[in-house]
């Protein structure tokens, strides 16, 4: 089956999408703006979790594309903020795509968008550790400033233009990021915490180790971080 047919079934999805929500992208009425049947679209993408993921990655890459191309600065707490107002960006300007991503987890189940974003957050996170500016393990930074982004945008969604306060998401933005980061090098409570979160993130690069020792290596080092 050509692109051009795949494209094309993409775009008529993500018009009906934007018109009516997710409601609105049945196979029938997907089928009937593309002008193919239904087995087409069955063949091309499975099944419609499969034309809805293809329509999500869609709507999302310019989003995508945005993220992955921030120029790194030295400081890469700045470009976590940064990362953080193109994600509630998108998600005002695009609320059925958004909600398409994020409005439904399926639990152990991420939409390849959804993957992809979330591989761009932990590289911000990772950059963080590295500085030794993180005051908590990675993933558990990485899910709080995701959960918080997320929840903030919905409910940005929520309101009429009018009632958007706009400096609600820079406020949440600030106190995540004061949750999770600090100015100088984190030691921790016991010294040894924020040392182990920097280590921890330069695993990956330590030479001389074989891939067990780098994954008991790492599990020791989550330990002392968490």
């Amino acid at each position: 089956m050509t692109a051009t047919t795949r494209d094309r079934i993409i775009e008529a999805a993500a018009a009906l999408l934007t018109e009516g929500g997710r409601e609105a992208v049945s196979t029938r009425a997907v089928g009937a703006a593309a002008g193919v049947q239904a087995p087409t679209i069955y063949r091309i993408f499975g099944d419609k979790q499969g034309l809805l993921d293809a329509v999500a990655s869609h709507g999302f890459g310019t989003y995508l594309r945005g993220k992955a191309a921030l120029a790194q600065s030295a400081d890469p707490v700045e470009d976590l903020r940064r990362g953080w107002d193109l994600h509630v960006g998108f998600g005002v300007e695009h609320p059925a795509c958004y909600t398409l991503i994020y409005g439904e987890p399926r639990p152990g189940v991420r939409s390849p968008a959804a993957a992809e974003a979330a591989a761009i957050l932990a590289a911000q996170v990772r950059r963080i550790a590295e500085a030794g500016r993180l005051r908590v393990s990675e993933e558990r930074a990485a899910h709080l400033i995701h959960s918080a982004g997320a929840g903030l945008t919905f409910e940005l969604i929520g309101l009429l233009p009018e009632q958007r306060d706009p400096e609600l998401s820079a406020l949440a933005r600030e106190s995540v990021i004061a949750a999770v980061t600090t100015d100088a090098p984190a030691a921790g409570p016991d010294g040894v915490t924020g040392n182990a979160i920097a280590l921890r993130a330069a695993v990956p690069r330590l030479a001389g180790l074989s891939a067990a020792e780098r994954a008991l290596l790492d599990e020791w080092l989550g330990r002392i971080a968490t």
